[in-house]
């Protein structure tokens, strides 16, 4: 089985356009359609549907793509074993990130990145939405929300501590509360669908649904409403942690953290080997970001500096 046949058609999966398709692997539309006739003649079974506008995955190429991927994942993997790791990762890393956490930190890391793997080109998407990983063709996922999928395997990049957050001049005008109770009496900033917050007290966990007069599916209009004083709102230490050291916004409640346990994963496909562009990415990062993250070292140096 041809692996530059595999490769268009694992990226076809993604694209759903031949000539695009072909145009990343440096194969003109008609060459990149004899490939595919190619292996679709290999396998005796059609891979593809398709119109004069794009193609789709047919039952069989559904349930043949997870393999294809597995044995690209393989070969790479091999390659590298056989260089007895000196040959440098290669080809395409496709990548999926939430929008804000991509922007603020893993853009700014990318120089550092290609730098140091110089054969590999990197395909960035945002999202805030939950992409299958072997549907969408990606290598590698940052997932913020809560793991449920058991066919990815996951790694912890960094902590993801939530912080109470006001502006000083909401502060000024509306008072600081002093406990999670009194949160009833203050315009609070939320997420859709996530105006329960939950803290850790002496007591135990303590539970409160919060309202106010404005919420968004953004983090960083949530984040950016908070600095101009609309309210209070929840936000990862990684979105605010600038704005704190600015004095743009204020920490409170910080008696009362928040009952939460989540962090910054990079996940993939399972598979019994590791793709060596996958393994450079997340060591990398991990290195990058450091333990603990530097968003919190710097935080905690500009609070010993004041």
């Amino acid at each position: 089985m041809n692996l530059e046949h595999l490769k268009l058609f694992v990226r076809l999966a993604s694209t759903h356009n031949i000539s695009m398709a072909g145009q990343e692997l440096g194969l003109s539309p008609a060459v990149a359609s004899v490939h595919i006739n190619k292996l679709e003649e290999s396998l005796g079974v059609r891979l593809l549907h398709r119109t004069t506008r794009k193609v789709s995955l047919t039952q069989e190429g559904e349930s043949f793509l997870p393999h294809a991927l597995e044995v690209l994942a393989t070969a790479e993997a091999a390659r590298a074993a056989v260089g007895a790791g000196f040959s440098s990762p290669s080809g395409t890393l496709r990548v999926t990130a939430p929008a804000s956490f991509g922007r603020l930190h893993m853009v700014r890391a990318l120089k550092g990145f290609m730098q140091q793997y110089p054969d590999l080109t990197v395909d960035l998407r945002f999202s805030d939405t939950i992409i299958d990983l072997v549907d969408g063709g990606f290598d590698v996922a940052i997932r913020i929300a809560e793991l449920k999928d058991s066919s990815l395997i996951a790694r912890k990049l960094a902590s993801d501590r939530r912080v109470l957050c006001a502006s000083p001049a909401y502060i000024k005008q509306h008072g600081v509360p002093t406990t999670p109770e009194e949160l009833v009496n203050h315009q609070c900033i939320n997420l859709m669908n996530l105006d329960t917050w939950v803290f850790d007290t002496d007591k135990g966990p303590y539970s409160i649904k919060t309202k106010g007069c404005f919420r968004t599916d953004n983090g960083d209009a949530m984040r950016d409403a908070t600095v101009d004083g609309l309210g209070l709102s929840v936000n990862s230490i990684w979105s605010v942690y600038q704005q704190l050291i600015s004095g743009e916004l204020v920490e409170v409640l910080t008696d009362y953290p928040f009952a939460s346990n989540a962090s910054i994963w990079a996940v993939y496909p399972s598979s019994r080997l590791i793709a060596p562009k996958v393994r450079a990415f997340i060591d990398f990062f991990n290195q990058y970001y450091g333990q603990p993250a530097y968003w919190e070292t710097e935080l905690k140096a500009a609070k010993a500096c004041n």
